[in-house]
């Protein structure tokens, strides 16, 4: 058993280095960028005068620096050589994800809109494992090229987790001889929606309340007769591009549907597992960046004439820190390996528990963190000119959206407990298999920031 690093990822870490060195830090500090990251960032990436939306200067900064990662060829990186990409493995790429993380804020890997020189964007497989031909030749080279975007419709006003009862609803109709569907609804946090060229919108499209099948994706176009957004929601973590967009009466015809019908709930829960394992690692990352600078800063304060660092109450805090994210990192990497020996379906039968794991406990360290770095800092530590509570907002929402973590940690206790997973078998062997237990049905996938094109 070796627990090395592969000689080559260790290059290919350099060549990122490299790299940034190269092409992003110039772009960060040209121009003031560099704006977009000191203590003005969340108004200089804000419009405050217009929704709360992200500014244009901001959101075109991220754009060149991903034009320039992908000329390089790191971009696509985690995408199958047919799409341009080098096929990065999961364990590759939670290793990248926390190396980038663990630098701090900055151009080359920015958390807040999970913007990075190395993407993670699934859409790519996903239309390849779900799409039609002719969405195929539509949608792959227009979501790698930057031209079409798909943010996902899918959390309601009145249901989150659960998805199996959301309220909106798709009836068969024709127009002009042309079979379709006619949609009504309303969908929460469709992030994106302002540059989006399609909206994934998940509809009822048969069977009860409650029920995993008979839910639909629809690609709707963002600009479709009836598609409104009614407002921004402005968040912890400004700037806001979460709105609640209303569908009244949106006609489509049967070409935009995504995938089977009645059976629409799986592209959502697909690439559930590579989001949350790299995720995860970028959760841990962060809370490294955060722990490290709060030892730094430590050994360099003296207040009383002698190391800040030197008072227990400073120490043991970041120990059981420093512990976790060494514990963390080692059942991530796990947990990853083990996904790249399998074929994808079975990881959620296998090891999803595990992925939850990693997920959840990595979005808590990360606010604990952050937390803890603020309070060894003291007041400077609570500025906005040191970067802990720009980590801490960003990372916090993500014990919510990532999939909540009260809704992973049932997912680790069905695995545990028997109800679902390996242990199934062993315990209704033992008489114990006498309870329907119901599996988690619905992931909100990143809020809809792993949607969407411009973004990761």
């Amino acid at each position: 058993m070796d627990f090395a690093l592969p000689e080559d990822l260790v290059n290919y870490l350099a060549e990122l280095d490299a790299f940034i060195d190269a092409e992003i830090r110039p772009l960060e500090e040209a121009d003031d960028n560099i704006r977009f990251f000191d203590h003005r960032r969340e108004w200089a990436r804000t419009d405050f005068d217009n929704g709360g939306l992200p500014r244009e200067e901001w959101e075109e900064l991220m754009r060149e620096a991903k034009r320039r990662a992908d000329k390089a060829g790191h971009l696509r990186f985690a995408l199958l050589p047919k799409f341009g990409g080098k096929g990065g493995s999961n364990l590759w790429m939670c290793v990248i994800r926390e190396y980038l993380a663990a630098k701090g804020l900055g151009l080359h890997n920015d958390l807040q809109t999970e913007h990075s020189i190395v993407a993670n964007n699934p859409f790519a497989k996903m239309f390849d494992d779900f799409g039609t031909e002719a969405q195929k030749a539509e949608f792959i080279p227009g979501m790698l090229d930057g031209s079409k975007r798909i943010t996902f419709g899918l959390t309601e006003p009145d249901h989150g987790s659960d998805a199996t009862h959301m309220a909106t609803r798709g009836v068969r109709e024709a127009r002009d001889g042309v079979d379709g569907w006619l949609l009504n609804g309303e969908k929460m946090w469709t992030t994106g929606m302002h540059v989006a060229s399609h909206c994934a919108l998940f509809a009822r499209t048969s069977g009860e309340d409650g029920a995993a099948r008979g839910i639909t994706c629809f690609l709707v176009p963002a600009d479709a007769p009836g598609v409104k957004v009614e407002e921004y929601l402005w968040t912890f973590n400004m700037p806001t591009d979460h709105p609640r967009v209303s569908f009244t009466d949106v006609w489509v015809p049967d070409s935009a549907i995504f995938g089977p019908v009645d059976n629409g709930l799986p592209l959502a829960q697909s690439f559930v597992h590579e989001n949350r394992i790299r995720q995860a690692a970028s959760s841990l990352g962060a809370a490294v960046y955060c722990i490290e600078e709060a030892v730094r800063y430590a050994r360099q304060r003296k207040p009383f004439g002698e190391d800040l660092a030197r008072n227990q109450a400073i120490q043991f805090p970041l120990v059981e820190l420093a512990t976790q994210a060494e514990m963390l990192r080692l059942l991530i990497r796990k947990t990853a390996w083990e996904m790249d020996q399998m074929p994808h379906p079975e990881v959620e039968k296998r090891i999803s528990d595990k992925v939850s794991m990693c997920n959840y406990w990595a979005n808590r360290l990360c606010c604990e963190a952050a937390d803890r770095a603020m309070q060894v800092h003291g007041g400077i530590g609570y500025s906005r000119h040191k970067p802990f509570e720009h980590i801490y907002r960003h990372h916090r929402r993500y014990r919510i959206t990532e999939g909540a973590e009260e809704i992973q940690m049932r997912k680790v206790a069905a695995f545990l407990f028997g109800y679902i997973g390996p242990r199934r078998q062993e315990f209704a062997d033992l008489g114990w298999d006498d309870v329907d237990y119901r599996e988690e049905s619905q992931i909100r996938p990143r809020t809809g920031w792993q949607a969407i094109g411009k973004r990761d």
